[in-house]
């Protein structure tokens, strides 16, 4: 093992900056669902990352930001969009999984 203060030593917040480094990013907590209208991915948003407002397609009012809630969108995006992603919605909890 080399001394204190030659190269090959590293300080703790280098040592944990590394570590840090070599971490994996967390995993995306997305899910497909079967729903009566089809397939849909959802992810569920925590209240602290929830900064706007969004208006709930299943009872029409609005969710106040800091709100945990439900992003959905389809699986099979519509004939005028690439991917589902353009079409996601914003949901109440319960009102998705009233959705069933």
């Amino acid at each position: 093992m080399a001394p204190i203060g030659t190269i090959g030593a590293m300080s703790r917040r280098k040592a944990a900056a590394a570590r840090a480094a070599r971490r994996e990013p967390p995993a995306r907590r997305e899910e497909l669902v079967h729903r009566r209208a089809g397939d849909f991915w959802q992810r569920f948003i925590t209240g602290a990352t929830s900064s706007s407002a969004y208006r709930c397609p299943g009872c029409d009012q609005l969710i106040p930001p800091s709100t945990p809630h439900f992003v959905v969108w389809p699986d099979v995006p519509s004939l005028l969009e690439s991917d589902g992603i353009n079409e996601r919605r914003h949901w109440h909890q319960h009102c998705w999984q009233r959705q069933s």
